[in-house]
């Protein structure tokens, strides 16, 4: 099946908008998360966020029928994952050094794509390669690699993964519905997790409840809705893309709630990343039509 994407339409436009605003609100995650993890274990966080996000998203719980059952809990296992890893690592390295590996999504998306038979314009590759270079000199400037960036690399490969199976999915179901699949099974995922560990620290939750609460209804639920309606208008290696300008994003709010900050290197690598961006969006002269096909399955 072939999907035709215009870039004109104003329908991808709208989902480029979209993902910009998740990247602004999933920015804030990585220093608001490496707060509180400094006293609150992983599980308990992400069972705490995700039973207030699920609770939001309940009433949508209808015209279920099992191929939703089935996408929705794939994308819950891949998600649950990928922020198990990113709750896990940000208890060791920095949170804007943290963002900056799981950018590296930005290329392995279109390379996976391209893997499993998906027609991706040379510009994306070209433009992903940029933002690797980018996101590597802000790294350089962070010191040796230790298991936290180990586990952002991995991180990098599982949402990937999770981004190339939404863009194959979302157009298929009601996004509110999906969503709330989603939702439910990652929540029933983290209390698995956590076992008794929400009940054992029900006090530090209670100190940090207008973080976890920020989080919960507006990093988690108002974002992987969001999320799910972008991708039925933006292909994956455009969205892989603008994911890069998360970092950048984070850099602020790093600095603005943990006081980290960027160096000279940091400053050049985010100079990359914004070019990257800009040739992504640029336009293709070699294409007759200036459409992106995707071919998906």
């Amino acid at each position: 099946m072939q999907t035709p994407i215009k870039a004109g339409n104003s329908l991808y436009i709208k989902g480029i908008i979209l993902l910009i605003l998740i990247n602004i609100i999933s920015a804030t995650t990585f220093p608001l998360t490496k707060e509180i993890v400094s006293s609150l274990s992983p599980s308990a966080l992400i069972a705490t966020r995700f039973v207030i996000a699920a609770g939001v998203f309940t009433l949508n719980l209808r015209n279920l029928n099992v191929l939703l059952l089935r996408d929705g809990i794939v994308l819950g296992v891949l998600l649950f994952f990928y922020l198990a890893l990113e709750t896990i690592a940000l208890k060791t390295i920095p949170s804007n050094r943290a963002v900056f590996i799981v950018s590296l999504s930005a290329l392995i998306v279109p390379l996976l794509g391209w893997l499993s038979g998906q027609r991706v314009l040379l510009k994306t590759f070209l433009a992903a390669g940029v933002a690797v270079i980018g996101i590597g000199v802000m790294f350089l400037e962070g010191g040796e690699l230790g298991i936290g960036d180990l586990l952002m690399f991995v991180d990098a490969f599982v949402y990937a993964a999770y981004t190339l199976f939404l863009e194959r999915v979302a157009p298929r179901h009601s996004t509110l519905t999906l969503t709330s699949v989603q939702l439910l099974f990652i929540g029933l995922l983290g209390m698995l997790w956590s076992n008794t560990q929400i009940l054992d620290q029900f006090e530090v939750i209670r100190q940090h409840w207008g973080g976890i609460l920020y989080l919960g209804l507006l990093a988690t639920a108002a974002v992987i809705w969001l999320q799910n309606l972008a991708m039925r208008w933006v292909p994956a290696g455009e969205a892989a893309l603008l994911y890069t300008l998360e970092p950048l994003f984070s850099v602020v709010f790093s600095f603005w709630l943990l006081g980290e900050h960027l160096g000279i290197r940091g400053l050049i690598g985010a100079i990359l990343v914004l070019a990257a961006l800009l040739l992504s969006q640029s336009p293709q002269k070699t294409e007759p039509a200036a459409n992106v096909e995707v071919q998906s399955s």
